[in-house]
Formats: structure tokens, C-alpha cells, sequence
């Protein structure tokens, strides 16, 4: 089976830039996600990690 589907992939002009486009866009997306993840300050993780907590934030409609 896997040799029809390879076969079939084979006689497609111009297949070859999918895989290294998923490629890409893998890698970018992690680097871009591990950019964000470690430029985030202290402060503002300390701040997102109480919002469970805060009951500030919860509405006064309630």
C-alpha cells in the first residue's frame, strides 16, 4: 500500500516543498513559542498565576 501512495507522490511536479515547508513551519512555530515563553517577565508570570486566586476579578454582579 505504502508503495502505491509513494508511487502516486512521485509524479506530482513540484511535491518536494511541502514536507520542507511543514518543516519550516514547525520549527519557526517552537522557536517563536520559545521566544514568547522565555522574554516574559517575572512580574508578569507572578501576575497570571494568581488570577485563579485574585477575587478582584470576579464580577460584582454576581
Amino acid at each position: 500500500m505504502f508503495e502505491q501512495i509513494k508511487h502516486n507522490m512521485e509524479t506530482i511536479a513540484g511535491i518536494e516543498i511541502y514536507p520542507i515547508l511543514s518543516l519550516m513551519i514547525f520549527f519557526l512555530f517552537f522557536v517563536g513559542l520559545g521566544f514568547w515563553v522565555f522574554s516574559y517577565t517575572k512580574d508578569k508570570i507572578q501576575q497570571m498565576s494568581e488570577i485563579p486566586l485574585d477575587d478582584s476579578i470576579i464580577s460584582k454582579d454576581i
